[in-house]
C-alpha cells in the first residue's frame, strides 16, 4: 500500500469531533488530505488550524451539504476537477436528530437516511474512479453500534418514527452497502470496510443527543486509524470492525443476499445513478 505520506485521503465531516481529528492526525503523518463540512466559515477555520497544528499544507477544504444530493454531486466533481486519484475515502459525516420529529431532504427522503446512508452511497460511487489505482486503495464507512433493520415497506419511516430507529437503521443500512460494495469490488484493489469507532465518544453530536459520553474522540481516532492503516488490514474487505474487532453486524439482515440486493437496487434508483 502506498505510504500515509504519499497518499490522498477525503474525509466527510471532518470540521468538528471524530473526523476532524482523524484529519489532523493524518495530516501529521504528511497525507494529503480533503475536509469537507457544511459550514463554510468553520470549514476555512478548521483548515487553518489543521494547517498550523500539522505543518502540513496539504490541506483543502470542501463545502457541501450532504441532505442535498445535488451538492453531494458537485462536491464529488469538485474533488475530480483537484484531484487525479484518492487513496482512501473515509465517509464519515452523519447526523443525531436530537428530538422525535420526523424531517426530510431537499429531494424529500427521511433526513438520517439522506446524510447518514444516501449520500455516502452516492458519494462512493462517484469517485469510485479515482479509487481504482494499481494500489491499494480503502474506503471506510463509518457506522454505529446503533444499528436496526428496516422494513422495505417503511424506509422513509412514515410511521412509527423515532430518532433513535432512523438513525439505527441508517447506519444498519451503510453497512450493508459495505458489504455489497465489498463483493462488488472483490477483485479490484478496492479494500471497503464498516466500522463502529466507539461507544457514545465526546462529541457535540452526543453531547447534544444524550447530554453525557462514555468514551472520548481520541479512544475513536486510534480505532479508525487502525481500520485505514495498519498494514495487517490492508487485505481485509467487506468487514465490520466494532472499533479494532472484527464482528457481525447486529442483525440478519445485513446478510441476506435478497435484501441486500434490494436495497442496492433501490438506492441506485434514489440517487439516479
Amino acid at each position: 500500500m502506498t505510504p500515509i505520506s504519499n497518499q490522498t485521503i477525503l474525509i466527510t465531516g471532518s470540521t468538528d469531533g471524530l473526523g476532524k481529528q482523524v484529519a489532523l492526525a493524518l495530516a501529521k503523518q504528511g497525507a494529503s488530505v480533503i475536509l469537507h463540512g457544511r459550514n463554510e466559515l468553520k470549514g476555512e477555520k478548521t483548515l487553518n488550524e489543521i494547517i498550523s497544528l500539522s505543518g502540513n499544507n496539504n490541506v483543502r477544504y470542501f463545502n457541501a451539504d450532504l441532505a442535498s444530493l445535488s451538492e453531494v454531486r458537485e462536491l464529488a466533481e469538485s474533488v475530480k476537477h483537484y484531484y487525479p486519484r484518492l487513496d482512501m475515502l473515509i465517509n464519515n459525516a452523519g447526523i443525531y436528530l436530537t428530538d422525535d420529529v420526523r424531517k426530510i431532504s431537499r429531494e424529500g427522503f427521511e433526513l438520517n437516511w439522506a446524510v447518514n446512508y444516501l449520500a455516502p452511497f452516492l458519494l462512493t460511487h462517484l469517485l469510485l474512479p479515482l479509487l481504482k489505482q494499481t494500489e491499494i486503495t480503502k474506503i471506510i464507512n463509518v457506522s454505529s453500534g446503533a444499528q436496526f433493520e428496516f422494513d422495505f415497506n417503511n424506509i422513509m419511516l412514515e410511521h412509527d418514527y423515532t430518532s433513535r430507529r432512523a438513525y439505527a437503521q441508517s447506519k444498519h443500512a451503510l453497512i450493508m452497502f459495505t458489504f455489497t460494495l465489498a463483493s462488488q469490488l472483490k477483485d479490484s484493489r478496492i479494500r471497503v470496510n464498516a466500522l463502529h469507532p466507539e461507544k457514545l465518544m465526546n462529541t457535540k453530536m452526543v453531547l447534544d443527543a444524550f447530554g453525557s459520553s462514555e468514551t472520548t474522540i481520541e479512544m475513536g481516532v486510534d480505532n479508525v486509524l487502525y481500520v485505514a492503516t495498519a498494514s495487517e488490514n490492508d487485505n481485509i474487505t467487506g468487514a465490520y470492525f466494532d472499533k479494532k474487532q472484527i464482528t457481525p453486524a447486529r442483525y440478519q439482515q445485513a446478510y441476506d443476499i435478497i435484501a441486500l440486493d434490494k436495497l442496492y437496487r433501490m438506492s441506485k434508483e434514489w440517487v439516479k445513478i
